[in-house]
């Protein structure tokens, strides 16, 4: 079977590319100006360049011993929060900025929840001197209040989505709007593995710069380029799909996806889009959607920014209909305990999405032996606050 995307675009029975008629000699461009420039030795010697010079890469695979020990596994971590703006998704705007300066587009747009997508988008376009417009829900703007200094401070715009939930689904929804009413001088930059081909298929082949790395780091410190088990967190996917990409051939590593159960799979304030959801149609893409019988999209609850979203990429939801990836949830309560007990083990704040990842660690039977990978997708920095009103500290 194959986990990689076929010629129209399509994960087995998901994908595709569902937009306005408006949008379909933009979509069509990108999709032949890509598949141009993945092949092209200019742009990969460009890109491993800046992923090099600028955002610092390789970023290390770091043995968590004290972890280690607590659990009776090698347990190494994928340390994207040691990256150029504090997260792995610097990995895929970097790309998507050399791909909008041979697309010849001069402005910029993008959604973001937690912040990192924004800041990484704002910090490449400052980089390219092209102007920035990023979407962010209300209640992520007042949540992710430093990230948000930290794009105007590049010269981006910040735009608030005022509808809905007020989070990462209707900024993309107002980005997607604005690209409608922009078509031609504007580049959408989408952080995660969503929306209509070829952007799935896209930002998963540039993050899988993790994956590459962490196998030759692997074999490196183990011998072996292949682990037991590798675990990331999901909202859309982008980090976690990064981090399988080199893996899904690899029949002996299990993926496992961590989605986000908010306060609990049956309350009603969750994102555990699996569980929850069912075949169906989000910003552009056949996937698996939270959605009510009718077919309107539910309203997703994280108590992290990032996670928050009703749907997965099409890619994972073809993952979890193979069965080829774990897909499970956790709780905002576990996923902050295991925060905690990252910082006091390996004195490492995690990103609070990329502690679900952690949490998941609790619920796992080790015999003794297991090499772990997991996706440290972003640093805490940014969740300092909600860390704080958390534990009252």
């Amino acid at each position: 079977m194959s986990y990689h995307v076929n010629e129209n675009g399509y994960f087995g029975s998901f994908g595709g590319a569902y937009i306005p008629e408006m949008l379909y000699p933009n979509i069509e461009e990108l999709k032949r100006v890509y598949s141009q420039m993945i092949s092209d030795p200019a742009f990969t010697a460009e890109y491993t360049q800046l992923l090099r010079d600028y955002v610092g890469r390789p970023s290390p695979l770091y043995l968590a011993e004290r972890l280690s020990q607590k659990y009776g596994a090698s347990i190494y971590l994928k340390r994207e929060d040691l990256n150029h703006t504090g997260a792995h998704k610097i990995n895929n705007t970097v790309g998507q900025i050399l791909l909008a300066e041979r697309l010849g587009k001069k402005r910029i747009i993008a959604e973001t929840g937690a912040g990192q997508h924004g800041v990484a988008t704002a910090t490449v376009c400052a980089l390219k001197g092209l102007e920035c417009v990023v979407y962010m829900g209300e209640v992520d703007i007042e949540r992710q209040a430093p990230n948000v200094a930290r794009m105007k401070m590049m010269g981006a715009t910040v735009i608030p989505a005022t509808s809905g939930s007020k989070t990462l689904k209707d900024a993309t929804n107002e980005a997607l709007r604005d690209w409608i009413n922009n078509p031609a001088d504007t580049h959408y930059i989408i952080g995660s593995v969503v929306g209509p081909h070829p952007y799935p298929d896209m930002v998963a082949r540039f993050q899988s710069i993790i994956s590459e790395e962490t196998k030759w780091q692997l074999k490196e410190k183990t011998g072996s380029t292949e682990p037991d088990y590798v675990l990331a967190c999901v909202g859309g996917g982008s980090n976690a799909m990064g981090m399988f990409y080199h893996f899904l051939d690899d029949a002996n590593v299990r993926l496992i996806a961590v989605e986000a159960a908010g306060k609990g799979v049956d309350s009603g304030e969750t994102a555990a889009t699996t569980l929850l959801g069912k075949e169906g149609v989000l910003h552009g893409s056949r996937s698996i959607v939270m959605q009510t019988e009718d077919g309107q999209v539910v309203e997703p609850y994280s108590i992290s920014a990032g996670l928050d979203y009703p749907g997965i990429g099409p890619q994972h939801a073809h993952l979890y209909a193979s069965k080829r990836a774990q897909y499970v949830s956790i709780t905002d309560d576990e996923a902050m305990e295991a925060a905690l007990l990252l910082t006091q083990l390996e004195g490492i704040i995690p990103a609070i999405e990329s502690a679900h990842a952690f949490a998941y660690l609790d619920k796992m039977q080790f015999k003794g032996g297991e090499t772990v990978v997991v996706c440290l997708s972003g640093r805490g920095d940014k969740d300092l606050n909600t860390y704080m009103k958390y534990f009252g500290l």
